[in-house]
C-alpha cells in the first residue's frame, strides 16, 4: 500500500536534504519537536498500519488502538514526547526460518515504539540520504535490490571479474552502539533526539523461544531487524565501511568496485581479489564487525559463478545461438524456495478454502516472485515453477473433490489456466527484452 506524503512533510524533507547536501559538515539541531507534530505522527501511524505486523510485548494491535480511539492514542504519544517522558518498551524477539535451514532473529517493537520510530525516520532520513554512497542500494528511495544486481552485472561486463563475495556475520546484531551513535551524531546534535535513539538501541529483548518468555539484558550491540529505524541505522553504519574503502585508496589501487545491499556485499575486481579481501577484513575489524569466514569467498567469473540477492551471476548460454555470455538468472535455492512455498500453500490443511481463494493466493505468490525474478534468461526457471504449481494445484483439487485418478483429465491445463485463471509465468517473458538473450 502506497501512502502519499503530506505536502508539509515533503517540504520539510526537501529542505533538510538540500541543507545536508549543500553543507556536508553541518550538524542539525531542533529536530525533536518535529517528531511529535500532529500531522507527522498521524502519517507515521498510517505507514506503520499499512506495513502491518504483529503486536509487541504489550499485546496491543492496531485494532485495539482503533477501538480505543486513534486520535486520543496519538495525542497521548505526542504528550509523552513533548514532556520528555517517553520511554522505550522491550522488543519481542521471534525467530524466522532461513532458506539454508538456519534461523535469524526478528525484533518486534510495540506499535507505540514503531510509530514514534517511523516519525523519527521521516524526519532524519533525508539528512542521511544526502550522505549515502552510490554503492549503497538497500532501503533507499529510488533504489532496489534489482538495481544492485544490475550494477554488479555491469562491473562484470567491464572486466571486474574477480569477485569477493562477502558475508558480514550477524551484521544487524553486532553493530556497536557507541560507534553507531557517533555516526548519527556526526549529523545530528539534537540531544533529545539522540537520547531517544539510544533508548531504542538499549531496549531489552524479550525472548519468546524456549520454555516461556523472559526479559533479557539491554544489549550493547545491534539494531533489531523488524523496527522502522533499523534499516536506516544499518545504512548509516555500513557507509563507514564504504567511505573507508574508497578513502584508503583500495577502490582505485586494486580497481575494485563495491556494491552493497543491507548486509550483502560484493567487491568486483580487475585482479588482486586476495588483496581486496585482506583490505576488507582490515576495515571490517576496525569497525568492530566480522566476516563469516565460511561464507566469504573469492569467485573468478566466468569459470565460477556466485549468488547475490537471490540471483546467480556468471556464465549463461543463449537459447537461440548457444553462445555463452555473462548474465544473471534466478538462483537454484530461490527456485526451490518458491516451490516449497507453493507446496505449503496447497497442503491438505487448506482444503476448506474455496478454489477461487486458493488460486488467488497462488497467483499473488507467482506474480510477486516473477516481478523480482525478471532479469536475464528466466524462462527455464519459470517453466520449473509453472510445472510445480500445476502439479500441486491439481493434487489439491483431487483431494478437495475426492477424485481418485491423477486429475489430468478432470483438471487439465486448460481448466487451470482458462477456467480458474491461474497465472502462468512463462508467457510473461514475452514482455522482457532480455529474457531470450
Amino acid at each position: 500500500m502506497s501512502l502519499k506524503t503530506p505536502e508539509k512533510l515533503r517540504k520539510l524533507q526537501r529542505a533538510l536534504y538540500a541543507k545536508a547536501k549543500e553543507e556536508p559538515q553541518y550538524r542539525f539541531y531542533l529536530l525533536y519537536d518535529k517528531v511529535y507534530g500532529k500531522d507527522l505522527l498521524e502519517f507515521a501511524y498510517r505507514k506503520c498500519k499499512a506495513n502491518g505486523g504483529a503486536p509487541g510485548v504489550d499485546g496491543q494491535s492496531f485494532e485495539d488502538i482503533e477501538a480505543y480511539g486513534r486520535e486520543q492514542w496519538l495525542r497521548e504519544r505526542a504528550e509523552e514526547l513533548q514532556s520528555k517522558g517517553y520511554r522505550a518498551d522491550a522488543v519481542r524477539r521471534v525467530w524466522i526460518e532461513k532458506a539454508n535451514g538456519g534461523q535469524r532473529p526478528l525484533g518486534i517493537p510495540t506499535i507505540r515504539d514503531r510509530v514514534v520510530q517511523m516519525a523519527v525516520v521521516l524526519v532524519i532520513e533525508p539528512i542521511f540520504e544526502a550522505d549515502f554512497e552510490p554503492e549503497q542500494y538497500g532501503y533507499r528511495p529510488g533504489r532496489s535490490a534489482l538495481g544492485a544486481i544490475r550494477k554488479v552485472h555491469e562491473h562484470l561486463n567491464t572486466g571486474h571479474r574477480e569477485v569477493v563475495d562477502a558475508d558480514l556475520s550477524g551484521y544487524f546484531d553486532t553493530i556497536p552502539h557507541g560507534a553507531l551513535v557517533k555516526s548519527v551524531a556526526r549529523r545530528i546534535s539534537d540531544k533529545h533526539l539522540l537520547k531517544l535513539i539510544k533508548r531504542w538501541l538499549k531496549a531489552p529483548i524479550q525472548e519468546t523461544r524456549g520454555p516461556g518468555p523472559r526479559r533479557g539484558q539491554a544489549s550493547r550491540t545491534g539494531t533489531p531487524q523488524g523496527s522502522p529505524l533499523s534499516p536506516l541505522l544499518a545504512n548509516v553504519y555500513i557507509r563507514r565501511l564504504i567511505v573507508a574503502w574508497k578513502g584508503l585508496g583500495f577502490e582505485h589501487r586494486l580497481q575494485a568496485r563495491m556494491v552493497n545491499y543491507a548486509d550483502d556485499l560484493v567487491i568486483c575486481c580487475r585482479g588482486e581479489a586476495e588483496a581486496a579481501l585482506r583490505a576488507l577484513k582490515q576495515i571490517v575489524e576496525g569497525l568492530q564487525l566480522s566476516l563469516n569466514e565460511q561464507k566469504t569467498r573469492i569467485r573468478r567469473v566466468p569459470d565460477e559463478s556466485f549468488d547475490f540477492l537471490g540471483y546467480t551471476l556468471g556464465r549463461c548460454y543463449s537459447s537461440q545461438t548457444g553462445k555463452s555470455y555473462l548474465g544473471t538468472r534466478p538462483s537454484k535455492p530461490r527456485i526451490t524456495r518458491i516451490c516449497r512455498e507453493i507446496s505449503a500453500a496447497t497442503s491438505p490443511r487448506w482444503l476448506l478454502l474455496e478454489t477461487e481463494q486458493m488460486v488467488d493466493q497462488l497467483n499473488r505468490k507467482l506474480v510477486g516472485w516473477s516481478n523480482y525474478f525478471c532479469l536475464g534468461p528466466v524462462s527455464q526457471a519459470y517453466r520449473v515453477v509453472d510445472s510445480h504449481t500445476r502439479y500441486r494445484l491439481r493434487q489439491w483439487l483431487r483431494k478437495k473433490h475426492k477424485v481418485q485418478s491423477q486429475g489430468t483429465t478432470r483438471f487439465p491445463d486448460e481448466y487451470l489456466y482458462d477456467r480458474l485463471q491461474l497465472v502462468r509465468l512463462e508467457p510473461r517473458t514475452r514482455d522482457f527484452p532480455w529474457a531470450h538473450a
